[in-house]
């Protein structure tokens, strides 16, 4: 089966270049699938699809009038990204977490950031996700943000962007270990010779960096995942999370406060927890201190977390740096506390809660994305370009009536991969969600979640908008050959130039 009749139409793509030849980071993975019988390759999408269900591996869709739990959708051929293209990103994520964590730390102390001007007071005061109860308050170890998920996309000259930032509660991770382990079972001939980074890791990784925000005192530190239950979307990723690291799954009724405590119920009675990974938006996790309508959350859990008896994490409060009207002040965000320019560029965006900036997003409305600051998922965002003048008219008068909760974006021409399509190959556009984990040092694990639009012309990747996945796979450093310099560094992708895209960045937050 060959690429002889593949065409980009246009985009860039990333396995092969405009005429066609195939990029040397993807020239051997190109080899391998030429190389294979008619009809092979479609057996070994067959063989993951099954190997999927046979594992259990699902996603729900909330409202779905088919039901709501799904296999996951799976494209069988692998996205690659290259040695030292990952170093580049690996560094700009570090830069990027690490500075949103002073952001997070600041905003709940002394505010130095909003009293010399950078980001305005009230942007943070009108943040969905600023809890007041915060304030003053010291997580263990300094952290906030300890595990996160960042989307990147690339453009239409292979440039990274970062499209947002997901401190909440992100997903997604469980598909990046279970994407390669169907790859293993189903397709193991394609790793040959390739030295794809492992990523199976990712659990004692976590543990580790869970463990390691335990309060004081706390040796042995008992970890727990917590989820909404069955019902939620991404329930299959929080019981393989929990398995995978060897902790237990709670919900919120196995768990009691008592003593200043928070206490599991077992078999054998109460069991102390020190710290919870929890997978619950901030306001359903105490009806006692957030929202009192709430049955999935613990009571007192709230006192207990600030007097430093349990560890939660992430932190509640931390997605005020999720909201998507924050994240168009990130670059200012990383000079402010690191003294740095930003490595990996936001897209340019718009902020809607000002009145010259809303004035040009209402009269480009049909040229841009208009997304809402603090929705997830895919929901609520209206591609300009796309619509129709219904909906162009439904986006502008919401905006109107409620400005602080919209950014817009122009849309970009998303990168592709090449994707199985029946018996043929086609490109889908891709994003990228790599995850971070911050402990005692940061880690990046390798890849990421490829997430794809598998409907021909989409770019909407979101797995609740019909969206599937790839393989992420990073290659190692002895595969494709590095640029280095005369002191044997390897030489990366240069930092982002100060071009038009930076001044308009510049002049929207």
């Amino acid at each position: 089966m060959c690429f002889d009749a593949y065409d980009s139409e246009g985009f860039y793509d990333e396995m092969f270049d405009a005429a066609g030849k195939p990029r040397l980071r993807a020239s051997l993975l190109a080899d391998k699938i030429s190389a294979l019988n008619d009809g092979e390759l479609s057996r070994r999408q067959q063989a993951a699809e099954r190997a999927l269900l046979n594992m259990g591996i699902t996603f729900n869709v909330y409202g779905h009038e088919a039901g709501t739990e799904k296999v996951w959708p799976f494209d069988v051929i692998p996205r690659i990204i290259e040695h030292a293209e990952w170093q580049y990103l690996e560094r700009g994520l570090k830069q990027r977490i690490r500075a949103l964590n002073l952001f997070i730390d600041d905003l709940y102390h002394d505010r130095k950031i909003v009293k010399d001007g950078i980001v305005p007071a009230d942007l943070v005061e009108s943040g969905k996700c600023y809890l007041r109860p915060c304030q003053g308050f010291d997580p263990p170890g300094g952290v906030w943000c300890h595990i996160t998920g960042t989307d990147l996309v690339r453009d239409a000259d292979g440039q990274f962007f970062v499209l947002e930032d997901n401190l909440r509660c992100p997903s997604g991770v469980s598909y990046v270990i279970e994407n390669r382990e169907v790859m293993k079972r189903t397709f193991p001939q394609v790793f040959q010779g390739l030295g794809v980074v492992a990523v199976e890791d990712y659990p004692e990784k976590l543990l580790e960096t869970l463990q390691f925000v335990a309060p004081k005192g706390c040796d042995d530190p008992t970890v727990v995942v917590m989820t909404p239950g069955p019902y939620n979307s991404a329930y299959f990723e929080h019981s393989f999370l929990a398995q995978q690291m060897g902790v237990e799954l709670v919900e919120g009724r196995d768990l009691v406060v008592s003593d200043g405590y928070v206490h599991m119920r077992t078999t054998h009675g109460l069991k102390r927890v020190d710290v919870i990974y929890r997978r619950i938006d901030d306001d359903f996790l105490d009806p006692l201190a957030f929202r009192p309508d709430s049955t999935l959350g613990v009571p007192g859990l709230a006192e207990v977390y600030r007097n430093g008896k349990v560890a939660l994490a992430n932190a509640p409060g931390t997605g005020i740096a999720d909201d998507k009207a924050v994240y168009a002040y990130v670059p200012q965000i990383i000079k402010y506390y690191l003294g740095e320019d930003i490595i990996l560029p936001n897209v340019p965006t718009f902020l809607c809660s000002d009145e010259k900036q809303r004035e040009h997003v209402l009269a480009n409305i049909d040229k841009l994305v208009v997304k809402p600051t603090n929705e997830s998922g895919g929901y609520g965002i209206v591609l300009g370009p796309k619509a129709t003048p219904e909906e162009l008219v439904a986006a502008a008068d919401r905006i109107r009536e409620n400005p602080r909760n919209y950014v817009a974006q122009p849309m970009l021409n998303l990168s592709r991969v090449p994707s199985l399509v029946d018996d043929r190959f086609e490109g889908r556009h891709v994003d990228l969600r790599p995850y971070i984990l911050y402990g005692k040092d940061i880690f990046v694990l390798p890849g990421g979640l490829t997430r794809v639009a598998l409907k021909k012309g989409s770019m909407v990747v979101n797995s609740s908008q019909g969206g599937g996945s790839k393989d992420t796979w990073v290659l190692g450093s002895d595969v494709i050959p590095t640029v280095t310099n005369v002191a044997g560094d390897v030489v990366v992708p240069p930092e982002p130039p100060s071009g038009p895209t930076q001044r308009q960045m510049q002049t929207t937050s």
